[in-house]
């Protein structure tokens, strides 16, 4: 283990996680409890709800708080010269401590019955549907993505006698298609168990290269693949990244506290993976082993401090 950093003043630090019970809140948690360990007595953390998406990013951005958390770490690579959610609101201070790793993507699912098998086939057929995804207003990063990927593919929804059911978490859109009030869904959260209950009476529908390659030049959102068998009979598909948990700070950000950070991340791992230990690495939430040396791979640049604690590996 590297020599354990010691910071001889108190401090005061505001972070912001998820809505409370998941696991961006698990991790705020973990930095609050370790950090506060190594720094002088009367260190107070404050941990305020979020919801991980650009909200997180805006509150770090704007100086609201000192530290947030948002997913997927790719997607925050637009705020640094103001793209896509952030157009008029470029951030470029923003700096990486870390990225806690989460194999994640978001993907496209219709039910069999429809009988569509591919975007081409589903311009062509043109069906009414009811699509349970998330909130399209401009936070949520999920319904965000959902509705670029649609536009982009010429999914017109609403024209062809459809609707969204849209909410914020995951868990309500999987109920819609649960209960049979959704014939489609587009979400991340792939290692949930909700996809494995449904995902046979699905067909999953790989986004089209031209998209793909279009939303990484214009918002840098990367592609990636989702293994053959991954759901319930279904073939290997290519469609839109959404992994990993970004750690955010601005440069302003001490040096000393900023590097405390990051070593807490990389040395005191086995906190976090110890809590997620009875669940399959690929089907948890946190892709465990977390290895310092990905960690320190981060979309945008790292702050000094972190990147310090990261050169030592």
């Amino acid at each position: 283990m590297r020599q354990e950093p010691r910071i001889d003043r108190s401090l005061t630090l505001h972070l912001q996680g998820d809505w409370g019970m998941q696991n961006l809140h698990r991790v705020c948690g973990w930095i609050s409890q370790e950090l506060t360990d190594r720094s002088a007595s009367g260190t107070r953390v404050a941990i305020w709800n979020g919801r991980g998406f650009t909200d997180n990013v805006r509150a770090v951005g704007e100086g609201r708080v000192d530290l947030a958390l948002a997913t997927p770490a790719a997607f925050v690579t637009a705020a640094l010269d103001g793209r896509g959610p952030y157009r008029g609101l470029a951030f470029p201070d923003l700096r990486a401590i870390a990225v806690i790793p989460q194999r994640d993507r978001l993907v496209v699912a219709v039910r069999r019955s429809v009988g569509v098998t591919s975007f081409e086939e589903l311009r062509q057929a043109k069906p009414a549907l009811r699509v349970a995804t998330s909130l399209n207003d401009g936070v949520n990063h999920v319904g965000l993505a959902a509705h670029e990927v649609l536009g982009r593919s010429g999914v017109d929804i609403a024209g062809w006698g459809g609707h969204f059911l849209e909410d914020e978490r995951p868990f309500e859109s999987f109920d819609h298609v649960l209960a049979g009030r959704a014939d489609a869904v587009i979400h991340e959260a792939i290692m949930l168990p909700h996809w494995q209950e449904f995902g046979r009476d699905m067909h999953f529908l790989p986004i089209e290269r031209d998209v793909l390659a279009g939303l990484e030049r214009d918002l840098g959102w990367p592609d990636a693949v989702v293994p053959a068998g991954y759901f319930p009979g279904a073939p290997e598909l290519h469609t839109l990244d959404f992994s990993d948990f970004l750690v955010l700070a601005r440069a302003d950000l001490a040096e000393d506290v900023a590097h405390a950070l990051a070593w807490i991340l990389g040395e005191t791992r086995h906190l976090l993976e110890q809590q997620y230990a009875h669940i399959p690495s690929e089907r948890s939430p946190v892709t465990y082993p977390l290895d310092p040396h990905a960690m320190g791979r981060t979309p945008i640049p790292l702050h000094p401090g972190a990147a310090r604690y990261y050169e030592s590996l």
